[in-house]
């Protein structure tokens, strides 16, 4: 739908949407400024958000499409979007394509994945549809045979690849395992990961001519989020003004950040959406403002909510559910994620304290079910190790005391992300 006030999107959740209506007992009734209001607590939304008797939307499921987040199968999460909804979101995301470099002309070939309720590839595609300059769509996807792939790039004599860096980067590791290079390539844009320096190394060894570039920053749940920034730091974005409000707040008070350079959680609000309101939303990620004038921020990582590993999601609760089944004998007595990168690829690893007098045996037969009832939960993590996007999920063992904390306020940080940035 058309961009609302923000006041007159308060009221409308209240009244339709028996989510926000408790979430917003206590407020007085008329609410003018965001920070008068609660941020929302992702796992009470998705509790409440279900496939049956939902209370997050704000009228039955008639008319809309709906979209599964990335990475989660054990307990589905579920985004709607109305007819206009769904325009609104691409019509914008598309004009932040030509922030991207997306030029008049432009031949775009989409490797994003489709099917099974996922976004990606339909987002991509009717995003470029709705681009504000003139293009030729190549809807190739992810899931293609490298090597069909490849002859489509060099037939269409496509300027502009899309896709995730995984799939960027084992469609150019195909391209030098086989001695070729695709030089007419322009451009090529990522989403739904990080891209990193050994990833570019990669790249420019298949597509010599090419500029990796964000092509924006959005999500499923979240919906629109960023558009690129130009310069050489694709990690920078601004808001989708007026259809967005993006805040950072300090992860430790929820205060807004207003200052450039100290990292907090995102948090958004989609002015567009009344189907399935996001108002104070965690989108998931850590930032940090830029240019606090023209509101451009630094994605640094993925906030406590969630991580991304490779081209998989998961969330803390994931983690939490598996260790909580396996360890029947009360073993572990903290849990961390840590995310790392080696040898050209993500990894998870499960940071478990327990008591050093545990025995070593039990603790290595308990690491193995809890890995085997993650990958049996999540079971795309499994699948991308298979496929050589990521590596076999870890387990570290360590007492509680080394568990890392918050500094300031002495809580346990839930997911460490210790990739490196650049």
């Amino acid at each position: 739908m058309p961009v609302q006030r923000f006041s007159d999107l308060v009221r409308f959740a209240r009244d339709c949407s028996p989510f926000y209506a408790d979430l917003y007992a206590d407020l007085p009734p008329e609410v003018n400024s965001l920070t008068d209001l609660p941020v929302v607590d992702q796992n009470a939304f998705w509790a409440a958000n279900t496939l049956h008797d939902n209370r997050v939307l704000t009228a039955p499921l008639a008319e809309a499409v709906v979209y599964k987040t990335g990475g989660t199968t054990g307990t589905p999460r579920f985004s709607c979007y109305t007819r206009e909804e769904w325009s609104e979101f691409v019509t914008a995301f598309g004009a932040g394509l030509v922030d991207a470099g997306l030029r008049p002309g432009h031949r775009v070939a989409d490797l994003f994945y489709a099917g099974e309720l996922y976004a990606s590839f339909l987002f991509v595609l009717d995003s470029l549809a709705h681009a504000p300059v003139a293009n030729v769509r190549l809807p190739i996807g992810g899931g293609a045979p490298l090597e069909s792939t490849v002859t489509s790039l060099q037939d269409f004599g496509a300027h502009v690849v899309a896709g995730t860096p995984t799939t960027l980067c084992r469609l150019a590791e195909h391209l030098t395992s086989t001695g070729r290079r695709l030089p007419q390539v322009e451009l090529l844009f990522f989403g739904g990961e990080a891209l990193f320096s050994d990833q570019r190394r990669l790249l420019a060894g298949a597509f010599p001519n090419a500029v990796p570039r964000s092509l924006g920053y959005a999500s499923v749940d979240g919906g629109l989020l960023g558009r690129p920034v130009a310069g050489p730091d694709t990690r920078t974005h601004r808001p989708f003004t007026p259809h967005t409000v993006v805040e950072i707040l300090d992860e430790t008070t929820d205060e807004p950040i207003r200052e450039a350079g100290r990292p907090g959680r995102v948090v958004v609000t989609q002015l567009f959406r009344s189907l399935m309101p996001v108002i104070r939303y965690p989108a998931g990620d850590r930032a940090e403002w830029t240019d606090t004038e023209g509101g451009a921020f630094r994605i640094l990582g993925r906030a406590e909510e969630g991580v991304r590993v490779g081209p998989v999601s998961l969330y803390w609760d994931d983690a939490l559910s598996a260790v909580a089944e396996a360890d029947t004998e009360g073993l572990v007595t903290g849990t961390q994620l840590v995310v790392r990168r080696w040898e050209g690829r993500d990894g998870l690893i499960l940071r478990l304290a327990t008591a050093p007098e545990h025995d070593p045996g039990a603790r290595d037969v308990l690491a193995k079910e809890i890995v085997e009832g993650l990958n049996t939960a999540r079971p795309l993590y499994p699948d991308s190790v298979a496929t050589g996007f990521v590596h076999p999920l870890g387990v570290e063992w360590t007492r509680h005391r080394d568990l890392v904390v918050n500094s300031r306020s002495g809580k346990l940080v839930r997911v460490l992300d210790e990739r490196p940035t650049a």
